[in-house]
């Protein structure tokens, strides 16, 4: 069997469903293979094949995940933030010069315009009115196709530049096949398993996590218009999910909500719950296995390795709070400055290798120089392996703050401060400081209702922190700046909250 995406959608019964929506019919495993074939020839009837690059500019839903599939699986789908304003559509598809963009029906997204300008080709889904869920067409020609080999592109994404030039990740069908594979075998993903997407579908997450993974175990997904901590409950009701993936934000927003809706989280049976993207703290995981009464498995990806690349086991392995897991497909080692391994126990560089790791960034060569060391891909975070092999990330290394040559971990201080009864949300960064070079700082979203002062959560923290490590500043927010992917970035905090030197 070839290692291609195309190959993990020939597996699944004709009349199982994979795709649903809110208030919307199913789509069956057959519907999805005629749609996926369909689009394929359609495409070919206009040059487009394997490798080539298709832009998808979608919402979040059924069509949107469909577009993926059909995409990944026959040629490199590029899906980007459909809330992009132009100038930043007019750099993505300058960057990744593809052959179409795929929009709604009657869309006035600002990247026609941006296409236009490009003289890139624009077409529109066209979804006939008693379709099932993420059923669609775009012309009437087709051609003929050939599939795509392991090594042609099947997903093409950029890293979140926060701190330079994003860069052009490519990722093969060998890669994601691999990666699909070693999420639904760590989930133990099977037919009777159904999730609540809650993800955007332009990040590599809910892609793979989510869409890919249980495509590839013959399961199924309910694709919403994306998160809304209001819905959630309304939607797990109706859908009767038996897990779902999300970043700690979402997390802590869906936990808030579930404090309204006892019966409705009463009638969830979730076999799961999957943490990804971002560190969950112990305080979170603890009230997420409360509320829900069931194993919390906390994950470690990145784009680079199609996602996923360390996780934590479900029954009877053990589910460690704080930590990542262990190595869940790709091999992890520790190595340190130089690129030597380090011991287990020994705080160095997390880096990886495997078929679902990228080959490289694309016309980036001093990127590739400085991420590759003998084979392993260096991630840009910090952490260490304990003798049971579970992995502890201790932070990003460019988000490490260095205070007067003392380096404290944000992390750290995350979860103490959010051991705080009054405290929802804590997130710690670096703010500028004229003498040290970086302070502590740290944004905090308090629990409804309550009150506390910066002070008395100072005071808390000194109770457990060395003194060096308590926040020096502590601004308290109705909610925390997030990137598109519900993800905060530590990096750019100082920046959004005007905090300048001290």
């Amino acid at each position: 069997m070839k290692t291609t995406v195309l190959s993990l959608l020939r597996a699944a019964p004709d009349t199982a469903i994979v795709l649903t929506a809110p208030g919307r019919r199913g789509l069956t495993y057959r519907e999805l293979r005629q749609l996926v074939g369909r689009i394929h020839r359609q495409l070919a009837a206009r040059g487009i094949g394997a490798g080539d690059r298709v832009a998808i500019v979608l919402p979040n839903g059924p069509e949107m995940a469909a577009a993926f599939l059909a995409a990944a699986s026959g040629l490199s789908a590029a899906p980007l933030n459909p809330a992009y304003k132009q100038a930043e559509y007019e750099f993505y598809l300058s960057d990744l010069r593809p052959k179409l963009v795929l929009v709604e029906a009657g869309s006035d997204n600002p990247v026609r315009a941006a296409a236009e300008k490009l003289g890139v080709a624009v077409a529109e889904l066209k979804v006939e009115a008693d379709a099932p869920a993420g059923a669609f067409s775009l012309w009437s020609e087709e051609a003929g196709c050939v599939p795509p080999s392991p090594d042609h592109e099947a997903l093409v994404l950029h890293t979140s530049g926060t701190t330079s030039r994003p860069k052009v990740v490519p990722l093969s069908q060998a890669n994601l096949f691999a990666s699909a594979r070693n999420i639904a075998d760590t989930l133990q993903l099977t037919a009777q398993d159904h999730c609540l997407n809650i993800m955007p579908l332009f990040h590599i997450h809910g892609l793979m996590a989510v869409i890919l993974a249980s495509a590839g175990a013959g399961a199924s997904v309910c694709c919403t218009p994306g998160f809304n901590a209001l819905r959630f409950f309304g939607w797990a009701t109706e859908e009767k999910p038996s897990w779902y993936s999300a970043v700690p934000t979402m997390h802590q927003a869906i936990l808030q909500r579930a404090e309204r809706n006892p019966e409705a989280v009463a009638q969830m049976k979730l076999r799961f719950v999957r943490s990804s993207s971002a560190s969950l703290p112990p305080a979170v995981f603890k009230a997420l296995q409360e509320t829900f009464h069931c194993p919390v498995i906390e994950a470690y990806g990145m784009t680079e390795a199609s996602h996923q690349m360390a996780s934590n086991p479900l029954p009877p392995g053990e589910q460690r709070p704080g930590f990542v897991g262990r190595a869940a497909g790709p091999e992890i080692c520790i190595l340190d400055a130089d690129g030597a391994p380090l011991a287990t126990g020994k705080e160095g560089e997390v880096c990886i290798r495997g078929t679902n790791v990228t080959s490289g960034y694309e016309n980036n060569p001093t990127a590739n120089a400085a991420s590759f060391v003998d084979g392993w891909f260096r991630t840009g975070d910090q952490g260490y392996l304990d003798a049971d092999g579970y992995l502890k990330i201790t932070g990003r290394i460019k988000e490490i703050i260095n205070r007067g040559g003392e380096k404290v971990s944000p992390l750290e201080v995350d979860d103490v401060l959010l051991e705080h009864p009054a405290v929802r949300q804590a997130v710690t960064f670096a703010m500028p400081h004229k003498t040290l070079g970086e302070e502590v700082a740290a944004a905090i979203v308090l629990v409804e209702g309550a009150t506390l002062e910066p002070a008395a959560l100072q005071a808390f923290a000194a109770e457990t922190l060395a003194a060096y490590k308590v926040p020096r500043r502590i601004v308290i927010l109705d909610e925390v700046p997030k990137g598109a992917t519900g993800k905060v970035q530590r990096i750019a905090l100082a920046g959004l909250l005007g905090l300048g030197e001290e």
